[in-house]
């Protein structure tokens, strides 16, 4: 076995600095990158649809900076003017930072947590009295509105945007040893652009659980996992792998 080139099913890093330049420039690999999915929003007709009222709502949750660009956009779309007195409750210090671009950063109006909804939960069990709105999109893990729901926070879920599989048919004749995976609608897309896709020798990393649980479902096999305690990062688990296959050949 001999591994040369990589694709990463995500957008390229921006930037100079990247653990995935480290790794191709330390084994000489070719990496390349592209987007198996992408975001397409719905419009303001499909959204009354859903019979939700953005007004009658006091805070927002933020889950990231797409969920950002998609509320303000239906906002404006449904000519709902965002009242000054609106809060905003944000997933990471980064989201609350990238408010910066549709409203004046007040620290009496934004809030955040570390990463995760539990983290975020800290912060919201603090202002219970509020009505939350969750934007969101069609593939929303259940894991955010379950931790909500346990809390017994009064939200309401409005779709606004759902993640397609991209046009990928500029590939049908490339060849790559290692197919790098971070969703199950990454490997939905590859299988619809694909559909006599055969595996063979190409291996193919999955990060999380639900992404390598996709993978068996669609009858492929998983080769590299990650996260794992030796391989907190997929660059992690690849390396560990492209190590061992240099080990077997000596």
């Amino acid at each position: 076995m001999s591994i040369k080139t990589i694709l990463v099913s995500q957008p390229k890093p921006e930037g100079e600095k990247s653990p995935y330049f480290d790794l191709a420039e330390k084994y000489k690999l070719k990496i390349d990158f592209r987007s198996f999915i992408h975001v397409e929003g719905i419009d303001a007709a499909e959204f009354r649809t859903q019979k939700v009222n953005i007004p009658e709502h006091t805070a927002i949750i933020l889950t990231s900076k797409t969920a950002a660009d998609h509320f303000f956009r239906i906002a404006k779309e449904i000519r709902f003017d965002v009242p000054d007195s609106m809060k905003y409750f944000c997933i990471s210090e980064a989201v609350a930072f990238y408010l910066q671009k549709y409203v004046t950063y007040r620290k009496r109006k934004i809030f955040y947590g570390k990463q995760t909804i539990e983290d975020l939960m800290d912060v919201i069990k603090k202002h219970k009295s509020e009505k939350f709105l969750l934007p969101c999109t069609d593939i929303l893990r259940d894991k955010i509105p379950a931790t909500l729901e346990e809390h017994n926070v009064d939200f309401t879920k409005a779709c606004l945007y759902r993640t397609v599989a991209s046009d990928l048919s500029d590939l049908e004749d490339v060849y790559y040893d290692i197919l790098v995976f971070f969703s199950p609608g990454g490997i939905e897309s590859l299988v619809k652009n694909f559909p006599e896709f055969k595996q063979n020798d190409t291996l193919i990393a999955a990060f999380g659980p639900t992404t390598a649980n996709a993978v068996l479902n669609n009858k492929l096999r998983v080769d590299i996992s990650a996260p794992l305690p030796n391989a907190p990062s997929m660059t992690a688990a690849i390396e560990n792998f492209v190590k061992d296959v240099l080990k077997k050949k000596k």
